[in-house]
């Protein structure tokens, strides 16, 4: 049975060995970016891990991929050899037999991989990429096709989805300055801490691009997750702020019990 979805960005940043260190890991300086957003997120995934050890994970590629829970990947490529893989046993024997982590697995993978060991080293999670070009009647059926999978488990099921807002938020943010972004983010932040998937399924795909709001297929996918339930999931905010000009939200998400409190 479906019983919670985490929402978490995925920037690189996340990895401490890759802001120069392990220096405020746990989040407790405020003034500290990337940790006070690496907080929220293993504060996320620990709730996800606290319903299931079985996790699917969405992200957004350049084209559909599935990534299963035997794949090892190491974050070589963005400076530093932190290896990290889908579950225990697959990290296990990539110890035993060097130079087996891939550097070119997806970033959604490796940061699923990362948080999986921070957190639940004994959860075992399968990656799911949709294309960046997904169009968004074919996410949201994507969230529902998995949502009814997972309904018809008998155990509980989670769903971890890696998604980043508008990168173009400011001056210094990667895509440079778009003056539609902040309009755009704004009501992707409302949607998002609502739980509308109707206004995260109003998300132009065209528009997105543009404004390099790369995350937004797996929004609606995260949409499709809830979009038959008669009430608004529950969600809980963790996070929600652009500290490098890309939006980024930290979430839990629950589905509403059927004529109780939203």
């Amino acid at each position: 049975m479906f019983s919670i979805a985490a929402l978490v960005p995925s920037p690189p940043i996340l990895v401490p060995e890759l802001c120069g260190g392990l220096a405020h890991a746990a989040g407790a300086d405020p003034d500290d970016a990337p940790a006070v957003l690496r907080a929220a997120a293993l504060t996320a995934v620990g709730a996800l891990a606290a319903v299931t050890q079985h996790w699917t994970v969405i992200g957004v590629g350049d084209a559909a991929q599935v990534v299963g829970q035997d794949a090892v990947g190491t974050f070589r490529g963005f400076g530093a050899e932190v290896q990290v893989a889908l579950s225990d046993d697959a990290l296990e024997r990539a110890r035993q037999t060097p130079d087996t982590a891939d550097p070119q697995l997806p970033l959604p993978a490796l940061i699923a991989g990362w948080l999986r060991g921070q957190v639940a080293p004994e959860a075992v999670a399968s990656t799911t990429l949709v294309a960046a070009d997904t169009p968004v009647d074919r996410c949201a059926r994507i969230g529902a096709d998995l949502r009814s999978a997972l309904d018809g488990s008998p155990e509980p099921a989670g769903v971890l989805v890696l998604a980043d807002g508008a990168a173009t938020l400011t001056l210094k943010a990667p895509g440079y300055l778009d003056e539609r972004a902040a309009d755009v983010q704004r009501e992707l932040d409302r949607a998002l801490a609502e739980g509308d998937t109707a206004g995260l399924l109003a998300l132009d795909p065209t528009l997105c691009a543009e404004l390099a709001l790369s995350g937004r297929a797996a929004y609606q996918v995260l949409a499709g997750l809830f979009a038959a339930d008669p009430k608004a999931p529950c969600v809980e905010t963790l996070y929600r702020d652009a500290p490098f000009g890309v939006g980024y939200q930290v979430s839990v998400w629950r589905p509403s019990v059927s004529g109780g409190d939203s």
